[in-house]
């Protein structure tokens, strides 16, 4: 890894994101792909996904709406083990998420004037899981009980054929998909399932949904973008991002490992360590090196280490530190302070903060309870990680009696007036006027 040292230096916002630059020349080129993609599926439907499929997943002729006997087989393979850790991660992650549903709240303007705000789930919900690198069964968790609690009752799933599985979508997906109750499954995969989502494909009898939601590659990320507008759909996910946080009392070997951790999804996850400890920083630089070459994906893990977006950052004192981190706003934050749980009201921008040496991120992605599916790109300065609230519409209910009218009238006469808009007035004026009169 690269080291950065900006101590005695004072900086700008802008300065110091272009410190440590993020991995985003690949997002700009797959803009104008996925659109291509998106835009193939919305004309050509069916015919468009399997020559995607061919192209991409090196499948044909798959079924690419999931038969039932698949789900139940996939289900029944299953290890008893990971069956069981799924169960657990849905417990948890159902309990995590009804925290996040609001209740319903009447506020009484006046006598007879009441506003009523509510929460209405959407109708119905996309959820993309990935299947290349690694099999995301745990993101079907993540996806899928958050828009369970918030009420959704129609949700559709889709994951990428997989060659090595004869065309069927990863087997622990189909697994994690029928412990949850859901049976529209379909083998699409990256910005093609993004467009079939947004615009349905009759060929297979999907019909379009009003919020799409999972994560994915900077295509996944890219097609969401090219359907704002058509569909609601969650933050662009991208490639993995974790940000570290440590004094000098730190151990370097657990931070090094969480490094790796996220640096093992994708040769373009950024693993960023802040310290103002130098001696920290050159134990870390070695644990990461050392550990690195050992695990399994190792050469995935050295890419992303090395790459630009890759940093040990060193900054003069605690109160840089959280400059730093809430001007990068990154995607997973660990802090492994002696005071983590007191620093962490600092520490404002993030999409999801990971309090002491022994809150991994990797807890964060299978069982904490919290879900996994979060900001990155910066994103974290203004948008939340998945949750109920994703599939949630606030609506305000307002009801006003004739009197509580009548204290109101004359507010808008004179409202709609100054905008020259006289007919809102006349609005409510008519219902003061005698009926003969509104007859006449």
């Amino acid at each position: 890894m690269q080291t950065i040292d900006l101590r005695g230096r004072t900086l700008s916002t802008a300065e110091m994101l272009a410190a440590v630059p993020r991995a985003t020349a690949a997002r700009a080129e797959a803009l104008a792909t996925a659109t291509a993609i998106v835009e193939d599926v919305r004309v050509r439907g069916e015919d468009a996904l399997r020559e995607q499929a061919e192209r991409f997943d090196r499948v044909t002729g798959h079924a690419i709406r999931v038969p039932r006997e698949h789900l139940d087989q996939a289900l029944a393979a299953v290890a008893p083990e990971v069956r069981a850790a799924l169960e657990a991660a849905i417990d948890r992650v159902r309990r995590g998420s009804a925290a996040q549903v609001p209740e319903d709240r009447a506020t009484d303007i006046g006598p007879g004037a009441r506003i009523v705000q509510r929460w209405q789930p959407v109708g119905r919900v996309g959820v993309y899981i990935p299947g290349g690198k690694a099999p995301l069964a745990s993101s079907v968790v993540m996806n899928v009980v958050p828009a369970q609690v918030a009420g959704v009752r129609s949700i559709a799933l889709a994951s990428p054929p997989q060659h090595s599985e004869d065309g069927r979508i990863h087997p622990t997906i189909l697994a994690a998909a029928a412990l949850l109750g859901i049976d529209e499954v379909y083998a699409i995969g990256g910005a093609g399932a993004i467009g079939a989502f947004a615009h349905g494909v009759a060929g297979v009898g999907l019909d379009p949904v009003d919020v799409i939601s999972g994560p994915g590659n900077n295509f996944v990320a890219s097609a969401k973008r090219a359907v704002a507008g058509v569909v609601g759909t969650d933050s662009e996910a991208g490639a993995t991002e974790i940000l570290i946080v440590a004094d000098a009392h730190a151990d370097p070997r657990l931070i090094a490992a969480d490094l790796i951790s996220q640096a093992e999804h994708d040769e373009q996850a950024s693993a960023v360590f802040v310290t103002d400890a130098s001696e920290l920083a050159e134990r870390v630089g070695a644990e990461v090196a050392a550990q690195a070459v050992r695990t399994r994906h190792s050469e995935r893990v050295q890419a992303a280490l090395n790459g630009p977006q890759s940093a040990i950052v060193l900054v003069d004192d605690r109160a840089a530190a959280v400059a730093f981190s809430n001007a990068y706003a990154p995607e997973h934050l660990e802090l492994h302070l002696v005071d983590a749980a007191q620093a962490a009201a600092s520490f404002t921008s993030a999409g999801a903060v990971f309090v002491g040496d022994q809150t991994p991120v990797s807890l964060g992605d299978y069982m904490a309870g919290s879900n996994h599916v979060l900001p990155t790109g910066g994103q974290a300065r203004y948008a939340s990680g998945l949750g109920a609230y994703t599939f949630l519409r606030p609506q305000q209910v307002v009801s006003y009696d004739h009197a509580a009218l009548a204290d109101a009238r004359a507010g808008v006469a004179a409202l709609a007036a100054a905008e020259l808009l006289p007919a809102h007035g006349e609005a409510v004026e008519a219902r003061f006027a005698p009926a003969d009169a509104a007859e006449a």
